[in-house]
């Protein structure tokens, strides 16, 4: 009785710090946003532009028109996912920059599967997404094994891999996979089985290409923080990012663990081009995903790798880059404060894990004297 009484304790102590855990990284995220907002408002002081009319616009632009909601959304949706697709491997205390490569095999997927493969209506939807994680899974598993296996720096790998992929996906979309007879460079669409259900306002209008991946996103994001922490494999992923040589000692597989959070970051990476692919752009077009990988890195840093907040953070991000657009279209302030908020993010997450990235040298060095 006495140890039932301890077990039921325990857990509502490791919820209670679940939940602590949780406000901190979206109390920090905020934060940190809140801070590059104020210093992009001194930039713009010091430079002589109206700030107050600036943000005003910024801040109220993406939500004024039901189109510019949903541009937000789909915005949100690819940013998040590859925010979710980094934060994994982080985790693992991996530093993968492969979110390029795998979207877009991802898409090349997809794409395959929407316009050549004739399903059944539910199918058409469901297997070029599956084909898509798979494919996102793959190329991640190439670089995981490399490090796992080899010892392979996971930077270089995965940044070689992206130049590999992303070449490839410009050859098949100018060469075989290019809709005859057409001017423009990019494939077939997509059948209209396979298309992903745009999202529509109160009133039933369609909010731009804003699509129900938006909700494969947010079921994502929950699945992942499960799997984080309410699994064996989450536990051992959180414990051999936390101290590898303990996780090894535990009798955790390390090398296995890091090829598993490479897969896991692929897939979801995979979900982020069968989005563009199924539910944004209708077929595979040349640069499908800008800078967008690379943001997502910042979004995952952000979130301090944390799941749920990752969700935070996209929506955050996302609603910056669109209401920055708006705001160099109605007043004279250009995207470049938008670009200036961005760096200042980047500069206070770095400066965030500069403390515990000094209190782990500390710890090893009194190990080390000890």
């Amino acid at each position: 009785m006495t140890g039932t009484l301890i077990e039921t304790e325990d857990r509502r102590e490791y919820r209670a710090t679940r939940r602590r855990d949780l406000a901190v990284d979206i109390g920090m995220a905020l934060a940190t946003i809140l801070a590059a907002l104020a210093i992009g408002f001194l930039v713009m002081l010091a430079t002589g532009k109206d700030p107050i009319r600036a943000y005003e616009v910024m801040l109220t632009g993406p939500l004024d028109r039901s189109f510019r909601v949903g541009r937000w959304l789909e915005d949100a949706t690819t940013l998040t996912l590859l925010g979710l697709s980094v934060a994994i491997p982080f985790r693992a205390r991996q530093i993968s920059l492969g979110a390029e490569s795998q979207l877009y095999a991802g898409a090349l997927a997809a794409g395959a599967v929407a316009i050549f493969l004739p399903l059944p209506p539910v199918a058409a939807v469901i297997v070029p997404m599956v084909a898509a994680a798979g494919a996102g899974a793959g190329m991640g598993l190439v670089p995981g094994s490399m490090k796992a296996r080899l010892g392979a720096n996971e930077i270089v790998a995965t940044l070689m891999l992206n130049a590999i992929v992303v070449r490839v996906y410009d050859y098949l979309v100018n060469g075989p996979l290019k809709e005859p007879g057409s001017s423009a460079v990019h494939s077939k669409s997509i059948q209209d089985d396979a298309a992903l259900t745009p999202l529509t306002d109160w009133f039933g209008t369609p909010m731009g290409r804003a699509n129900v991946g938006f909700g494969v996103m947010l079921l994502t994001a929950v699945a992942l923080w499960l799997l984080l922490t309410r699994t064996p494999l989450g536990y051992r992923i959180r414990m051999t990012g936390s101290n590898p040589g303990f996780a090894e000692y535990g009798g955790i597989k390390v090398p296995r663990v890091i090829e598993w959070s490479f897969v896991i970051g692929g897939a979801v990476a995979g979900l982020a081009g069968a989005h563009l692919v199924q539910g944004v752009y209708g077929r595979l077009e040349p640069g499908l995903a800008g800078s967008l990988a690379f943001e997502g890195i910042v979004v995952a840093l952000l979130a301090r790798n944390n799941p749920l907040v990752v969700v935070v953070a996209g929506l955050f991000y996302s609603y910056l880059r669109a209401g920055g657009d708006i705001m160099e279209q109605q007043t004279d302030v250009g995207t470049e404060i938008v670009v200036v908020i961005q760096a200042v993010i980047v500069l206070l997450v770095t400066a965030q894990a500069l403390p515990d990235l000094l209190k782990r040298r500390l710890a090893r060095r009194q190990v080390g004297v000890r």
